[in-house]
């Protein structure tokens, strides 16, 4: 499990900075600049949760694989394809009913930390 979302981690990691590049360089003056600020929300919650993602491969290397871990890895990773994916397309191609399939990757962002936050914390309370 940890170097699976290690590994994972790092990839997404490396792609939000060329995402972001490529936004920074080839999208301005070409889109709108509310669009450029959707673009950079997808691109900034994309790293964060690339990062997520290698956290939560080394907390597994540190106390050891979980379920609630494993879960927590699936909802950030599909968190990154839902929210910042929908954001990026909606911020280049202009459909607004992307919008509507944002927040459920926001759900998913929050249902991985919540199941993060659990599982460190119930270890804590075991090895007491």
């Amino acid at each position: 499990m940890q170097r699976r979302w290690m590994t994972l981690g790092a990839i997404l990691t490396m792609l939000s900075v060329a995402i972001g590049a490529f936004g920074a360089h080839m999208l301005k003056g070409k889109i709108g600049a509310s669009a450029i600020a959707t673009y950079e929300t997808g691109v900034q919650y994309h790293m964060i949760h690339a990062l997520a993602l290698m956290i939560v491969g080394l907390t597994a290397g540190q106390l050891g694989a979980s379920t609630k871990l494993q879960w927590a890895a699936r909802l950030l990773f599909t968190g990154i394809i839902i929210f910042s994916g929908s954001l990026y397309v909606l911020s280049i191609s202009g459909i607004k009913i992307l919008g509507a399939i944002t927040p459920i990757g926001g759900v998913a962002f929050i249902a991985g930390w919540l199941l993060f936050a659990m599982d460190v914390w119930q270890r804590g309370k075991t090895s007491l």
